[in-house]
């Protein structure tokens, strides 16, 4: 006979009150409580938000209006179990009517469903590097690689290649926004001479004299011309769907954009990693370099790295911060959330929504997140 499980830990009010004091994140369902802080951080709603709630019955939230969870939603909750409440639950708690009628008041639009995981039951082992498994999930890998998790993702059994495929956040502007600086004043330093011409490599009679003056607009170009290869790059490339029957196609897709779907609050892979991304900004650099002059490819290079600086600073805010309501990078998060929990075909614009507008690729703005 298998042995009983341990009773649960119980409670008391001023003991909860406690933790709550000391800046613990816990809630309650009826008396069952939840230690969510370490979920505040990835709260897509923002932690303000979830913090309003500590030490509040979330029972209203999870089964009514304004945003009704699915199962999976609520069995989810249960991984963040730590006991029961003693004593009254409908009495033991303050304030808790204030901080019900703030909840009412928020946008659903920036909630996320999350799919529970069971790691003896779920299609890939997550206790050894995923990449190697998703290959032979064949035509489930669609379904499941759009089923989004609470947890790290693990790659490749190297160490060393592992932290190769991750960084931090402000890796993006430490490394790049000095390269940014120094070719955008080296460029400008060659205008100011007054010999940069266009096609002179074809002719010398038709070449066009390139002003300083012109400085300014290229650069602004190269930031415009980013967004619209960023838009692209999303959109063919990094949801493509790889055929059922392709092992290396399933694994390039998961390695190149698929990972970030299935765990989107992993902080460590929300930026690209210097080492891939230096390679994708090399060819950039030696394309512009082949086709235009030195200071002009240099310029419209100088403005596209930029803004990928910015594409990947305002990625990793739109997933966990917490804008204010009605402002545009709030309007931005309720896009890319949608994006991810319920329509993936569309929402592929991160910095801006122009090109998703001109592309008829907007998420819908009223609509229900997908429930897993």
């Amino acid at each position: 006979m298998a042995p009983a499980p341990p009773p649960a830990a119980s409670f008391s009010p001023s003991e909860v009150q406690r933790r709550l004091a000391a800046g613990a994140c816990w809630v309650r369902r009826g008396a069952r409580l939840y230690d969510l802080s370490s979920f505040v951080r990835h709260h897509p709603g923002g932690e303000q938000l979830l913090r309003a709630r500590a030490g509040q019955d979330i029972s209203a939230d999870l089964d009514g209006p304004p945003h009704r969870h699915s199962a999976n939603a609520r069995r989810w909750l249960e991984q963040y179990y730590v006991g029961e409440l003693r004593g009254d639950p409908q009495g033991s708690m303050e304030n808790e009517a204030v901080a019900f009628e703030e909840t009412q008041k928020t946008d659903p639009a920036v909630e996320p469903r999350f799919k529970v995981v069971d790691s003896d039951k779920d299609l890939v082992d997550w206790q050894k590097p995923l990449l190697w498994q998703v290959g032979h999930l064949g035509e489930k890998y669609d379904e499941w690689v759009h089923q989004p998790v609470t947890r790290p993702i693990r790659l490749f059994q190297s160490d060393f290649v592992e932290g190769l495929s991750k960084t931090v956040w402000y890796s993006v502007p430490v490394i790049w926004m000095p390269l940014v600086l120094y070719i955008s004043w080296s460029c400008y330093r060659t205008f100011a001479q007054g010999n940069v011409r266009l096609f002179a490599s074809f002719t010398t009679e038709h070449a066009v004299v390139v002003p300083k003056s012109m400085f300014p607009g290229l650069f602004m170009l190269g930031i415009f011309l980013w967004s619209l290869m960023e838009y692209f790059i999303h959109r063919f490339l990094f949801h493509m769907k790889p055929p059922s029957d392709s092992y290396y196609l399933i694994m390039l897709h998961f390695v190149m954009h698929g990972q970030h779907h299935k765990a989107p609050f992993d902080g460590s892979r929300l930026v690209f990693p210097p080492v891939p991304a230096s390679l994708g900004i090399g060819v950039f650099y030696v394309c512009l370099h082949l086709i235009l002059p030195e200071a002009v490819g240099g310029t419209l290079f100088a403005g596209g790295l930029l803004g990928y600086v910015l594409y990947d600073m305002t990625h990793y805010y739109l997933h966990f911060g917490s804008p204010p309501k009605g402002s545009y990078l709030y309007s931005l998060k309720a896009h890319h959330v949608k994006h991810h929990f319920a329509h993936q075909m569309s929402g592929f614009g991160i910095s801006t929504k122009l090109w998703d507008y001109c592309f008829h690729t907007l998420t819908p703005e009223k609509s229900h997140l997908k429930t897993q």
